[in-house]
């Protein structure tokens, strides 16, 4: 019998407010009546049947965070799980939390998703986790003119999103191994290259629309988009 792919959902929620000159991590902040954090949850489990859905915060937002899931998303089962100093970190934090439903195949696929990327699509979470189960690892990319970098190059050039998806045990491994190994990766993607070189990481279309609200314009393009 075919394996029925089943889904954990990491939303990475855990940094601070200083990229963005708010006091507030801006995750938290208002976007068309909602909060951020909020539309990325909602629309990161959108296409899965009973996902774990996992937050992943600062320790001091912990009210925050429990104030706004049950005012906004009572219905999604949101766990909430302390990260790190590090993206990295916060990432290690996750996977260990579903460990053990990991090793037990409860779980063969995590999808890991910036909590600052409130516009990905439900289609493009859903093309990222089947792609994942299939091939072992996906990403999402848009082509980038070299000019808008400033960069000569005859290769194209891609700017990778999140979510990010591989298949659940190599992905657990490879972050328990970083932990031994010291090692921290750029992303989910760096880390599980390094230690498992042989899987194929398929690059999915990403979506123009997908931005990462970082710094204070970002939000206005992000409401003008909406």
């Amino acid at each position: 019998m075919k394996e029925k792919m089943r889904v954990a959902v990491v939303v990475l929620a855990a940094g601070s407010g200083a990229r963005f000159g708010h006091s507030t991590n801006k995750v938290w902040l208002p976007l068309k009546g909602r909060t951020i954090i909020s539309r990325s949850v909602k629309n990161a489990v959108a296409s899965f049947n009973d996902p774990r859905t996992v937050l992943v915060i600062n320790p001091l937002d912990r009210d925050l965070a429990e104030k706004v899931l049950d005012a906004e998303i009572p219905e999604i089962d949101v766990e909430i799980v302390e990260g790190g100093a590090a993206r990295h970190d916060s990432e290690y934090n996750a996977l260990m939390y579903l460990s053990e439903e990991i090793d037990s195949g409860e779980i063969n696929v995590v999808l890991i998703h910036d909590g600052a990327r409130p516009l990905a699509s439900e289609d493009l979470f859903d093309a990222v986790a089947r792609t994942a189960f299939e091939h072992g690892g996906a990403l999402p990319g848009i082509e980038v003119d070299p000019r808008e970098i400033d960069v000569r190059s005859d290769k194209k050039i891609m700017r990778v999103q999140t979510p990010q998806a591989f298949r659940a045990k190599e992905v657990l491994d490879s972050y328990i191994q970083a932990k031994k190994d010291g090692f921290i990766g750029t992303d989910t993607a760096a880390c599980v290259e390094k230690y498992y070189p042989h899987i194929e990481s398929v690059l999915v279309a990403g979506e123009v629309k997908n931005l990462k609200i970082t710094y204070s314009p970002d939000l206005a393009l992000a409401e003008a988009l909406l």
